[in-house]
């Protein structure tokens, strides 16, 4: 009797007990998807999440956590196993380091896909101030120590002569966001750099360099509001001449209640979104642990279901997703079909795999409409020019200004 009832296991249970003790780990078993990360993509993930119960209602509605997408990578990169989870939401790629503690830990098949855009926006109430930002504005608003000096700004007006003298007051994302890494990558490091000699720091003390470009000021004037979005819009909702920073999709959601700010003059749109001509535009990732496709009941077909919702007219859309241009969600769909791991092979912040390396191509002549000889200007092609020659920021900043 055992002999039979060992050999008529089916093979998902033995899969489930073979992840569970993976990596010399203990975790017993799950029957349903568990994603954790970014609170940007959280509402879009529960989206997915209903979409795929509905269209298969054998499954189970996985599991979306909102810790944040630094949160979430080290949830994601802790281990294989049904103790940890199988998805990791991000609102910017992956990092080097977190790759690193992945492979420290055995998690060494990741499969990356973007699932769309996004923007960092900047908002206020229907009554608000309507002041005009640049990033050197915010920069010198909002940073803790802007140019290595400590900041005494109380008002934008101390900040910008031509802004109103009214107290800086701005609700944000925690340091453990994704949100508040693009807003020091995409608009605090870009007001810092427009000083030479913060832009020369750079190459002589790194470490110095990110601390004064990318450390934001903990006096009451920023607000971490933590991992909650809806918080933000409320507190700001509530005071008009309180500012807000969130993705935007929560924008989208409460245009009756809240107006975007303008960044260099550009409103946050769905169309400056999506043509990368607004600051504060960002691609959307969720990372997926192989190892898992099989062992968790619902996994693949959850993956799969991104596809199905992302395109133009979209359940996400509807939701405020940026769609990603169609040379994106083609290398996206292919990514699902056959999750491809990515290599460890980096550029400056970026995971550049083959898929990666063709995406980015692939993107930059669609955002840049670009031509061979646009391309040549840049500084070369394929894989030398965008792993080796240019380094991450001058390859984004050189697209951006070709839009």
């Amino acid at each position: 009797m055992f002999a039979k009832t060992t050999i008529a296991m089916s093979s998902a249970a033995l899969l489930a007990l073979a992840l569970a003790g993976c990596g010399g780990q203990q975790g017993g078993s799950r029957d349903q998807v568990r994603a954790v990360g970014s609170s940007t993509v959280y509402p879009f993930a529960k989206a997915v999440a209903e979409s795929a119960a509905r269209s298969d209602p054998s499954i189970k509605s996985a599991i979306i956590e909102s810790t944040g997408t630094g949160a979430g990578m080290k949830l994601f990169c802790a281990g294989v196993g049904a103790q940890h989870p199988d998805i990791a939401d991000a609102s910017r790629r992956m990092k080097k380091s977190e790759f690193d503690e992945c492979q420290k830990n055995n998690v060494k098949e990741i499969v990356e896909i973007q699932v769309g855009l996004d923007g960092v926006a900047f908002a206020e109430g229907k009554g608000g101030l309507g002041i005009a930002l640049t990033p050197q504005d915010v920069y010198a608003a909002l940073a803790k120590n802007p140019f290595g000096k400590p900041n005494t700004a109380k008002t934008w007006k101390d900040v910008n002569p031509a802004l109103p003298a009214e107290p800086i007051l701005v609700y944000g994302p925690p340091s453990t966001s994704g949100t508040r890494d693009a807003l020091k990558e995409l608009i605090l490091v870009k007001g810092c750099e427009s000083n030479a000699d913060m832009k020369a720091l750079k190459e002589s003390d790194k470490e110095k360099h990110d601390a004064i470009c990318g450390e934001v000021r903990e006096d009451g004037v920023y607000v971490d509001a933590g991992e909650n979005d809806n918080l933000i819009v409320q507190k700001i909702e509530a005071n008009p001449k309180a500012i807000g920073i969130f993705g935007f999709s929560y924008l989208e959601e409460n245009t009756d209640k809240l107006k975007g700010l303008t960044m260099n003059g550009v409103l946050p749109t769905y169309a400056s979104i999506s043509d990368f001509s607004y600051p504060g535009a960002r691609p959307l990732f969720i990372y997926v642990k192989k190892a898992h496709l099989k062992a968790i009941p619902g996994l693949q077909a959850f993956v799969g279901e991104w596809a199905k919702v992302w395109s133009k007219g979209g359940a996400l859309a509807k939701l405020g997703m940026v769609v990603a241009p169609d040379a994106v969600l083609a290398a996206s769909a292919k990514a699902v079909n056959e999750m491809p791991v990515l290599d460890g092979r980096f550029a400056c912040g970026w995971l550049l795999g083959d898929d990666a390396q063709a995406t980015a191509v692939a993107a930059i002549r669609e955002w840049a409409r670009a031509s061979d000889a646009t391309l040549a200007a840049l500084g070369g092609t394929g894989r030398t020019w965008v792993a080796e020659t240019l380094s991450f920021e001058r390859f984004r900043d050189r697209l951006v200004a070709m839009v």
